[in-house]
């Protein structure tokens, strides 16, 4: 009996492990006064001369978090903070040609590998803030667009699998290692379609 509980609580725990490699994750727009304050302050202290600013909270099975999304010099950028207004990263969305050839032939490599067929929908080259002291020169580098070793590139990709068509979004450093991988799940209609 004690066996039997023990093998239940394995499967269970793999189950839900591998329910959690995917995204549930729900995006909506949020009026400015719904941001939280800390992000508010460093919006304001430190980004200047944008266009298009809006506000996002995000919501997955995991946490909360908040983007403000815009446009500066001609890019497009997303900087998103968690719950606390605290910012984890800083993304611009680029398109291959903007990838160094080596990082990018590695990505394909990986694809290729992976999955017969493929189409990468949207890259972003993602700046990550490794501690809150680094904000500055994190938001330094992403502004000036530069091509260093902590930069990461995330892909949303669409691929034909076993299963049939699936998104995906990956994750690579800056040399093309693949990092991690979570399946997207589709859009979720409020509404119904005709």
């Amino acid at each position: 009996m004690k066996y039997k509980q023990i093998l239940f609580i394995l499967i269970c725990s793999c189950c839900i492990q591998g329910v959690a490699q995917a995204k549930y994750e729900r995006e909506h727009r949020i009026k400015k006064s719904q941001f939280p304050e800390e992000a508010h302050a460093l919006l304001a202290n430190e980004i200047t001369k944008v266009k298009r600013l809006r506000f996002y909270k995000e919501t997955d099975s995991a946490k909360t978090r908040f983007e403000a999304k815009f446009k500066k010099d001609r890019l497009h950028y997303s900087m998103e903070f968690d719950s606390d207004g605290i910012l984890e990263d800083v993304e611009i969305l680029i398109k291959e040609i903007d990838i160094p050839n080596d990082t990018f032939t590695s990505i394909e490599s990986y694809l290729n590998q992976s999955y017969s067929k493929y189409h990468i929908r949207k890259i972003q080259q993602l700046y990550p803030v490794k501690n809150r002291e680094e904000v500055k020169k994190t938001l330094k580098e992403a502004f000036q667009n530069l091509l260093l070793p902590s930069v990461n590139y995330k892909l949303l990709v669409s691929c034909k699998t076993e299963d049939g068509k699936m998104d995906f979004e990956f994750l690579f450093d800056s040399a093309g290692t693949f990092k991690k991988k979570r399946a997207l799940l589709p859009p979720n209609y409020d509404h119904v379609l005709y």
